[in-house]
């Protein structure tokens, strides 16, 4: 992955691709699975990228089981029995010094957890076939073989040891002074499964690897991937499938997810991991693509006891909130999560296994294809699209497509396909969810509102148009249209206008910011015409710890809207019927005469001020530029908002509150959206 330089930003990963799978519903293991795999891969290449030298692709690759019996031929060590060890391919710096230290680390990260090294075999590669491109960056490949503590550990407890050592030796690594660092990578650790990838088109994955050309290698399930990154420079380890899952598509709202999964760490305790928990953090490595984010979150979620259906439930729901059909449980379930964790939204299919089972789930909007068909001799194949393998249409038993927010599964092991709805209703009837929320959710539009207007202290509204900015266009432009029409002002999607730091004139901190659109081509959303899939409501509060599946998590003040109006804020800052919810207001004021030098102190002094009510017990922070007069001038609600939700990150109390914004100053779309992208959980534009 290339470091930020120029316009070039690594956060901006993002892929299209082409996704698939096929697996044995009767459990049969053969090499011809893999054939077939690799033939599904070469009919999706037209869905994915090559460089100029015509050889290098932008990522392809092949998941399948363990093949054990491949293992034990081939291995000059010995195996326990299939399913007590562990086994990945790893990718290494070519320097052998470097090599060699990220081999003692990771060895010392293994044993560490009391774990066995059973030992090392170098994967026979062809690296002639590989572009030239390819090649610049081409890791050294060995596969290591991981034994348990003892044979009678649990699954669980071993897949534990298994992800800290991994985290902590790339921790290690990666932060180390090794030129080659970043080529240390294990595309897998697991007991079921092993992935073989890189930046290759489907053509060469078996030339390259060339286990995958022994017919004694045999799987009863392959997940395949051909990627097309967009704006990106693609790398050896972003080529998928990843650890559990790969993905056609796009996670439109990856910003927010990643920053809130950094938050919520400081919340994160286990006793199944100890002190070792925080040495895995963080979760999500930095720079690392969409796919690669989501997928580090799915892992994270199984190591908290949850399933990969489960989790990918959570990550990935489906229309919930406006759906009179859905019933009570799942309802309920999706509410409860949603107090938890943000959906990771986008048009997205997303197949996923971890050796159990195999499936795939499409986005809420349906914005992906993904197709099926199950033959009469028992398998599954599904893809992006259809026509990928040549099937006899006298074997087809049935054809069918993933429908939006819709999960597809195979339960390897029972050898059969659940439908979505016993998945669902089998995972939400685990809990008592809507008891939690009956009990604990607190609904705005429950609390009495106060009658009559909402009063304060102000100076002439004159006035206060001046101090926040507000021209003739303003009035004219938005704010009138939306008083007499009730609705948003009509514009172009492009601002042509020049930009603010080229200005003479003093610009808001909003125009110095410009709106990011989708990498890939999205087709544009209708919020109230497709009311069904959308939803901006919301829960106040604070988090809590993600391991804890219990009523805690909701207690939580759910609003409809992010834009709150003053009878909104009126109740939320005088609620004091219930102790889950204590409120403080900050003004984001300073005084005028002492200069820029008191703008600085004053927003230290809101971070003090913020993390000493949150120690005493506040959720609910709201920062007010009320009060506004000739000693005092308002500190703009962007800066405040960011600066306090930064600072609040730095020292670990971030996910433990949510910031509102009493402020005159915005009044435009754009303002609104820069806002909550800096970390307001809710705003109140007071003179508008």
């Amino acid at each position: 992955m290339l470091k930020k330089q120029g316009m070039y930003l690594p956060e901006f990963e993002h892929e299209n691709c082409g996704a698939g799978f096929i697996c044995s519903l009767k459990g049969n293991r053969s090499n011809d699975i893999i054939h077939k795999a690799l033939e599904i891969l070469e009919k999706l290449e037209h869905r994915g990228a090559v460089s100029s030298d015509g050889k290098t692709g932008d990522g392809a690759g092949i998941l399948i089981d363990i093949p054990h019996d491949f293992f034990v031929k081939n291995c000059d060590f010995n195996l326990p029995k299939a399913g007590n060890y562990a086994v990945s391919n790893v990718f290494l710096p070519h320097k052998e010094n470097q090599r060699n230290y990220c081999i003692e680390k990771f060895e010392f990260y293994v044993k560490e957890q009391g774990l066995a090294i059973l030992g090392w075999r170098d994967v026979p590669v062809d690296e002639s076939v590989i572009g030239d491109i390819a090649s610049e960056t081409v890791p050294f490949i060995k596969q290591v073989f991981i034994g348990k503590s003892d044979p009678k550990q649990k699954d669980f407890e071993f897949n534990l040891g298994l992800f800290t050592a991994r985290k902590k030796a790339e921790h290690h690594i990666y932060t180390s002074k090794l030129s080659e660092s970043a080529r240390f990578y294990l595309p897998s650790l697991s007991t079921k499964t092993i992935i073989f990838k890189g930046l290759l088109i489907p053509e060469d994955i078996k030339l390259f690897y060339t286990d995958l050309q022994d017919t004694t290698l045999v799987t009863r399930l392959a997940l395949v991937h051909q990627r097309f990154s967009t704006n990106t420079f693609p790398t050896w380890d972003l080529a998928q499938p990843f650890r559990y899952m790969c993905h056609n598509g796009e996670i439109n709202t990856l910003r927010g997810n990643v920053s809130r999964t950094f938050s919520r760490q400081e919340l994160m305790e286990s006793e199944w991991f100890g002190d070792d928990l925080k040495d895995v953090f963080p979760i999500i490595l930095p720079g690392k693509s969409d796919s690669a984010s989501m997928d580090m979150v799915v892992e994270l979620l199984l190591m908290t006891g949850r399933s990969l259906p489960e989790a990918m439930m959570m990550l990935v729901p489906e229309a919930w909130e406006k759906n009179p059909d859905m019933s009570e449980a799942k309802r309920a379930f999706y509410e409860y999560n949603s107090c938890i964790m943000e959906p990771w939204d986008g048009p997205a299919s997303i197949p996923f296994t971890d050796g159990n089972y195999i499936g795939a789930v499409l986005d809420r909007n349906g914005l992906r294809p993904s197709r099926y068909t199950v033959t009469k001799d028992g398998y599954v194949i599904m893809s992006s699209e259809t026509g990928v393998i040549d099937i006899d249409p006298k074997n087809i038993e049935h054809h069918g497509r993933l429908e939006p927010g819709k999960m597809f599964l195979v339960d390897m092991n029972k050898g059969r396909i659940v439908k979505d709805e016993e998945i669902k209703e089998d995972i939400v009837s685990k809990k008592p969810y809507k008891q939690w929320l009956d009990k604990n959710l607190v609904h705005l539009a429950d609390i009495p509102a106060k009658k009559g207007p909402i009063e304060h202290e102000e100076g002439p509204l004159d006035k206060r148009k001046i101090v926040f900015g507000y021209t003739q266009e303003d009035l004219r432009t938005i704010i009138q249209p939306m008083a007499q029409n009730g609705k948003e002002p009509i514009g172009s999607m492009g601002n042509d206008t020049p930009i603010a730091v080229l200005s003479e004139r003093p610009q808001l901190i909003y125009n110095y910011f410009k709106q990011l659109f989708a990498q890939v081509t999205n087709p544009p959303l209708d919020g109230i015409r497709e009311k069904l899939i959308t939803d901006i409501s919301l829960t106040l509060g604070s988090d809590t710890n993600l391991f804890q599946i219990n009523e805690d998590q909701c207690r939580k003040l759910k609003i409809q809207n992010p834009v709150i109006s003053k009878h909104d804020l009126d109740k939320i800052k005088n609620y004091t019927q219930n102790p889950d919810f204590v409120v403080k207001s900050i003004p984001i004021l300073y005084e005028v005469d002492k200069g820029l030098n008191e703008l600085e102190d004053t927003l230290e002094n809101l971070v003090k001020e913020a993390s000493i009510a949150i120690d005493e017990g506040c959720n609910i922070i709201i920062l007010s530029d009320r009060g506004v007069n000739d000693k005092w001038a308002p500190i703009p609600s962007l800066l405040a908002c960011s600066y306090v939700n930064h600072e609040l990150y730095k020292i670990g109390k971030r996910a433990k509150v949510s910031p509102i914004i009493e402020s005159a100053e915005p009044r435009e779309v754009h303002h609104f959206a820069l806002l909550f992208g800096f970390g307001a959980s809710a705003v109140n534009p007071y003179i508008v």
